[in-house]
């Protein structure tokens, strides 16, 4: 049997490779991974970039990344400079793939002169993958997530 139809997956066809690779190199140049964030900070010494946690303040006490600046996203305006070097570039962060406040952070930064990349996956993929963090009552780690973070070796990521 032929069907004219075509799937929803073709039905827009995939962009020239020339096309999708100028896209997915543009991608990387304003995402970062949290699994590469947590191997930059881990190398010890000045990753090159700081962190920031655009979150409110009760989301940052349940949980933040070691070293992150806190800066909620309402108060970059009037607090980025007094935080944050124009030199070095700046990661943000907030709750995970459901929310968008670290690409509002991050337009906000880039507004005002920074090198900005969002991390994709937020704080809920840094905990998920069994990264450390800090509460207001002190350190904690969460057990891994097999599905976030699959055992050393096998992602090929």
């Amino acid at each position: 049997m032929i069907t004219d139809t075509v799937n929803p997956v073709l039905r827009v066809a995939p962009a020239a490779p020339a096309e999708a690779a100028a896209h997915f190199r543009a991608s990387l140049a304003f995402h970062a991974d949290v699994s590469d964030v947590a191997a930059a900070l881990a190398a010890g010494g000045d990753p090159g970039f700081v962190v920031v946690d655009s979150r409110s303040t009760g989301s940052w006490d349940q949980g933040h990344i070691p070293g992150a600046v806190h800066l909620p996203t309402a108060l970059i305006p009037e607090q980025a400079e007094r935080l944050l070097d124009k030199a070095v570039p700046v990661v943000t962060y907030c709750w995970g793939p459901g929310c968008n406040g670290a690409t509002r952070a991050a337009l906000a930064l880039a507004e005002l002169g920074y090198r900005v990349k969002e991390m994709l996956g937020g704080f809920e993929y840094w905990a998920r993958e069994g990264f450390a963090y800090e509460t207001w009552q002190g350190g904690a780690r969460r057990e891994t997530d097999p599905l976030t973070a699959p055992a050393e070796g096998e992602c090929g990521c």
